[in-house]
């Protein structure tokens, strides 16, 4: 009987964490600020992805991709799309910036890799809807 009583007081504290913690990573989740396609996803393009990818260089001529603008971004190349809206996953950019590709088209060509915190930015602002924000 008095095995019982500490058991689902026992129980009862389980869940109570559980329920608490749950509550804590809905709200960590919801309080998430969106990721900036102004303030920090195009200065990183501005830096890294400019030189080559506008008409009249060499990325430009090669594959059609313009990273001037969203918009031109969001157009992508002469072979589709290199941004698909909340798949970081199946966005071609990702694959090019993580180096998951031919070594012959990995990004940026001539250069060190991204570093992970500007992939991050790329990787979160696809994942939240590639938005124009």
């Amino acid at each position: 009987m008095r095995i019982w009583r500490y058991t689902k007081a026992l129980l009862r504290g389980v869940v109570n964490i559980a329920v608490f913690a749950g509550g804590l990573w809905a709200f960590g989740a919801a309080a998430q600020e969106a990721t900036s396609f102004k303030e920090d996803v195009f200065p990183i393009i501005e830096l890294r992805c400019l030189e080559c990818h506008v008409p009249g260089a060499e990325g430009y001529e090669v594959s059609g991709l313009d990273l001037r603008t969203f918009d031109s971004l969001m157009k992508g190349t002469k072979h589709g799309p290199v941004v698909v809206p909340r798949s970081a996953f199946e966005s071609n950019l990702i694959a090019v910036i993580d180096h998951r590709t031919a070594q012959e088209i990995r990004m940026p060509h001539n250069a060190r890799k991204m570093s992970k915190c500007e992939r991050f930015a790329i990787r979160a602002w696809i994942n939240q809807g590639a938005r124009d924000n």
